[in-house]
């Protein structure tokens, strides 16, 4: 169990067990070694892909200059050769997602897997569940970032216009072996999302709830025990003064919000109503106690990217919190 704490009792909130993880310091046993090495395969490249979506710079005048001037053919030319690496750039990022949704599929099938529980699964594995919280925050980083690049859409949507184009005048490219219809299209569905990276994750999250013979409750059990290990290490001090970095704070805070939107996705009730394992109220509350600046997009994150938060079902208390 290494540095794992239990912090709360069996009938807190009678939300279960719930653990303090160490998510700086956990190494994976021996059990969770080949687990561990595939997804670690995937996360070691998860910032150059944050570097490079936060250094994307779009070709915006070129192609307003091309738009402008369709009989300057230098000026097409120009626009042209500014979004190709773009485009290959954004191809890069879409397939990492692929990537990741296979990561995190082998973290599920790990963690939720009989005979263990889900909560003896994260007390056990925590290097496992580490993982799962680094693609989770990955994932949030990703989405927050995106959301502040218009010009990713523009870009592709020009790129595909001019393809299409070329196309009727039989022109070959060659940007279309790396870039093919098929790809195109499924990258504009992908870019399409206002956040990508968690639709990528909460798509594959239910398509594991479906495709497998286990109960439901083993995969949302194992969420919502999640969001109760970050709320407890958020909100109580003698636990979050362990951590060695403020980020690790962060890191929790994004998290929780993570496994709440997965866990509204897969669950048909949802994380808002009276009935979910989640303490939605406790884990606002948790947030709202947070300087504004490091949860304004956590916060929209829950308003603008959960499933259930408007369902009547959903107490009004906690909608009000979310206004």
């Amino acid at each position: 169990m290494g540095n794992l704490l239990k912090v709360l009792t069996c009938t807190e909130l009678e939300q279960g067990p719930n653990f303090f993880l160490d998510f700086e310091n956990a190494q994976p046993t021996e059990q969770e070694r080949e687990v561990w090495n595939q997804v670690n395969s995937v996360l070691q490249d998860s910032e150059n892909i944050l570097s490079g979506l936060q250094a994307y710079k779009g070709a915006g005048q070129e192609i307003r200059d091309a738009i402008q001037n369709p009989s300057d053919l230098m000026l097409q030319e120009r626009a042209w050769n500014s979004v190709c690496p773009l485009v290959i750039k954004l191809k890069k990022f879409y397939s990492f997602s692929l990537r990741l949704e296979e990561a995190l599929r082998s973290l599920l099938e790990s963690l939720t897997c009989p005979p263990l529980t889900p909560t003896q699964h994260l007390e056990r594995e925590q290097a496992l569940a580490k993982q799962f919280a680094e693609i989770l925050h990955f994932t949030l980083r990703f989405d927050e970032l995106k959301m502040r690049i218009p010009a990713i859409q523009n870009d592709f949507s020009y790129y595909r216009r001019t393809i299409s184009r070329n196309r009727i005048n039989n022109m070959n490219l060659d940007i279309e072996s790396e870039v093919n219809n098929e790809m195109a299209n499924r990258m504009s569905l992908f870019y399409a999302e206002a956040t990508p990276m968690l639709k990528t994750l909460s798509t594959a999250t239910t398509h594991f709830t479906e495709n497998n013979t286990l109960p439901l409750e083993n995969t949302t059990d194992c969420l919502s025990t999640m969001a109760s290990v970050c709320k407890v290490m958020l909100e109580t001090p003698e636990y979050s003064s362990r951590f060695s970095s403020e980020d690790t704070l962060l890191f929790c805070m994004r998290v929780m919000v993570g496994v709440i939107i997965l866990y509204d996705h897969v669950h048909p009730n949802g994380a808002f109503n009276r009935s979910s394992k989640i303490d939605m109220k406790g884990c606002i509350k948790v947030l709202k106690d947070q300087p504004a600046d490091n949860v304004e997009g956590l916060l929209n994150a829950l308003k603008f990217t959960t499933k259930h938060l408007n369902d009547e079902s959903t107490p009004k208390n906690i909608r009000a919190m979310l206004q």
